[in-house]
């Protein structure tokens, strides 16, 4: 029983922080934590401003209204924007001039991007706004939380962004329903134009003045709001993937020797070592693994690679998220604009809105996302070829010849898995130039944040076929009994109404009711606390 004690923890779901039980997230008063965004973007956490966070906001706008009065032209508060920049602006025109750069900016296209990509993007916003960095009015700061609490998501058009001087094209729909114009959706989801949200919801539209447009649009939010809320599902798909991992290994009559501790420490990657050791525990107590220990029963030398080097995989992809969550970390701690307002109250011109930092790791979870995928449907591949599945009937059918088993449901997960490998061509190296070479250089990162999107449904998608694969291969090897942590993953998805073995059914909503279970987090919550009830048994033994 000792490999169970080696894991510190057990699977379980996404890492949570305790502030996404609050009912009202502060800002202001210190950067946000990737669940307080997530809470708000997804479970719907009120917000409020933090009381030294409106005193910065009211300094650094005194600051400003005194630099508009200064005949000296200065970007952003006299002057136009990115190639107009020289062109000095009259004080009688500059509430149209940040009007009219919020409707030009506001250009998006296409399809209307999901409700909890919106309101990241929006508590995003107006934190760097709480900040006391950008020179907007109070009003302002107030006016996007209300916007936030009263539920009212702009409609925001997935093409526009090419992720340079921020998310503009999506910050600016965004920003155009805050003055009262373009679409919204309500609380309850029904489409309607801004004005008559606004008024229902008792906020007072926006009337802009000097710098604060800019304010509005430049911006990394957009993508990081989706970096964010990718890191929080592959916490709990990489937790997943050790669970379908765990139960192709056991129901082929894979060994576990290899996952042992110390191979692991013969190359010492963090990620490789905590996914082996939840391999370990999730396996411990099986009789079906117990079954072929003896040498005499197992003939094979070594398991082919996809079962093998699962901890490699899906360590290797544990260490790269990680790494985005650093990225992602100093991300929620900065405040993008251009230009800034600065601590010792200077108004300076920057590049801080380029969007490279979180672009690179966006592109990097992609190929994480393709990669673990791509194991994963090598693994149920096995589990369907009488030739490699160790005893096992072909496609696990019922009949053979007359039932096809799960044969199309590995056609699903190898499709998914190509168009996954399609998602993993990077967004960032592929600049292109705008704004009259202005913005010669940009870094498509909300190109890169909407492919990981999909990539990750993608990845939750082919796991959930691997699991419905590998409960049904282990029902199969009855008599024997599995371990208790792929014993109560079995139980959940009988439960869901997943059928066992047995002649052909309808297999799509399977697929899709267990895709719901491990997005859920249930997969992994079950697969963990089995693991910790074995574990206490252990103890007190």
């Amino acid at each position: 029983m000792e490999s169970v004690h080696e894991l510190s923890t057990p699977p379980a779901a996404a890492t949570t922080d305790a502030t996404t039980d609050a009912d009202t997230i502060t800002v202001g008063a210190r950067p946000l934590t990737p669940a307080e965004v997530v809470a708000v973007a997804r479970s719907g956490a009120r917000v409020e401003i933090a009381p030294d966070a409106r005193a910065r906001v009211a300094a650094a706008r005194d600051l400003i209204e005194r630099l508009a009065d200064d005949p000296e032209p200065h970007y952003g508060i006299s002057t136009g924007f990115g190639a107009l920049a020289t062109t000095f602006i009259a004080p009688e025109r500059r509430r149209q001039l940040q009007a009219s750069l919020i409707r030009s900016h506001a250009a998006g296209t296409g399809a209307e991007v999901e409700r909890e990509v919106i309101r990241a993007l929006m508590l995003l916003r107006l934190q760097t706004l709480a900040t006391g960095h950008t020179g907007v009015r109070p009003v302002v700061v107030d006016t996007y939380a209300a916007m936030l609490d009263a539920g009212i998501t702009p409609i925001v058009r997935e093409y526009g962004s090419l992720g340079c001087s921020g998310d503009l094209a999506p910050l600016s729909h965004v920003a155009l329903a805050a003055l009262g114009e373009g679409r919204v959706r309500t609380a309850d989801g029904e489409e309607t134009d801004a004005a008559s949200a606004l008024s229902a919801a008792g906020i007072a539209p926006l009337v802009l003045e000097e710098k604060e447009g800019l304010a509005l649009i430049n911006g990394t939010d957009g993508m990081l709001g989706m970096l964010l809320l990718a890191i929080h599902d592959l916490e709990n798909l990489l937790d997943v993937a050790d669970v379908a991992a765990a139960l192709s290994v056991e129901s082929q009559l894979g060994t576990d020797a290899v996952f042992a501790a110390d191979l692991m420490a013969l190359r010492p990657q963090v990620g490789q070592a905590d996914s082996a050791a939840r391999l370990r525990a999730l396996l411990a107590g099986s009789a079906i693994m117990a079954s072929h220990r003896d040498p005499a029963v197992c003939t094979r030398v070594q398991d082919a690679y996809s079962l093998r080097c699962s901890p490699q995989v899906h360590g290797a992809a544990r260490d790269t998220l990680t790494h985005a969550a650093l990225i992602a970390g100093r991300e929620l701690a900065a405040a993008v604009d251009n230009p800034v307002v600065t601590s010792d109250g200077r108004v300076e011109s920057n590049g801080n809105f380029h969007g490279a930092p979180v672009a690179y790791v966006l592109d990097f979870l992609a190929i994480v996302a393709a990669d673990v995928a791509s194991i994963s449907e090598r693994r149920t591949d096995r589990a369907l070829d009488r030739t490699r599945s160790n005893g096992l009937p072909p496609f696990l059918a019922d009949e053979v010849g007359v039932d096809s088993g799960l044969m199309i449901a590995q056609y699903a997960a190898a499709g998914i898995v190509s168009e996954l490998k399609r998602l993993a061509v990077p967004a960032s190296v592929d600049s292109i130039p705008s704004s009259a070479m202005q913005e010669d250089h940009v870094s498509m990162g909300w190109a890169a944040a909407r492919k990981l999107r999909r990539a990750v449904d993608g990845l939750a998608r082919v796991l959930a076929i691997e699991i419905v694969t590998g409960c049904r291969a282990l029902d199969l090897r009855a008599p024997l009994e599995p371990a208790p942590a792929t014993g109560a993953v079995r139980d959940l998805v009988r439960g869901a109404g997943v059928a066992g073995p047995g002649p052909d059914a309808f297999v799509s909503p399977d697929i899709e009711a267990v895709t719901q279970l491990v997005l859920s987090g249930a997969v992994a919550r079950a697969a963990g606390d089995a693991v910790a009830a074995f574990t206490t048994s252990d103890f007190s033994a």
